[in-house]
């Protein structure tokens, strides 16, 4: 009599335990950045080539954010580049390259230096205007008050970089 109790509480545990893991992957399945929760009218993207409109900065800043832009969406997305008429448009400058003395230390000089980029982003949705945005995103990086700039831009660019792409991909992506 207690053998058989303890397995019908068994078997009622398994069931559970199963419902639970199938309704899991089920909502999993349901949501994903990688183009599953996209409009399915979405097609296309272009990201045009942004530009600099601030002093400093290496010369290769602009190439580095247009290729993580486009590495980025394409990956994440099963959005297609186009240069024609695209669902989707992402164009820009960045707009400011700043370094900054930040947590003073005793001797009045700065302990730690900042290094902050913002980017300027206007987003079209060509199937639907209530998503389009114009938005400025910035992201910092702090390093040793001893150290400059050009000797730590190769290590805090690309951080930089990717947090900005990441921000722009979760304001576009929130609002599929």
């Amino acid at each position: 009599m207690i053998l058989k109790r303890n397995s019908k509480i068994c078997s009622k545990a398994f069931a559970v335990a199963m419902a639970l893991c199938i309704g899991t992957q089920l909502l999993m399945g349901c949501y994903s950045f990688r183009g599953a929760s996209l409009d399915p009218n979405l097609k296309t993207i272009q990201i045009q080539n942004f530009t600099i409109q601030a002093a400093g900065g290496p010369t290769n800043l602009t190439l580095m954010f247009n290729e993580k832009m486009k590495e980025y969406f394409q990956r994440n997305t099963s959005l297609k580049i186009a240069n024609v008429n695209p669902d989707l448009m992402f164009e820009g400058y960045i707009s400011g390259y700043d370094v900054e003395a930040k947590a003073p230390s005793s001797s009045d000089k700065g302990g730690l230096n900042r290094l902050t980029i913002r980017i300027q982003v206007k987003f079209t949705n060509a199937k639907d205007e209530n998503k389009n945005f114009d938005q400025e995103f910035s992201f910092y990086q702090d390093f040793a008050q001893n150290q400059t700039v050009s000797a730590v831009e190769k290590d805090l660019i690309p951080k930089i970089l990717d947090q900005i792409v990441l921000d722009i991909f979760n304001k576009t992506a929130g609002e599929w």
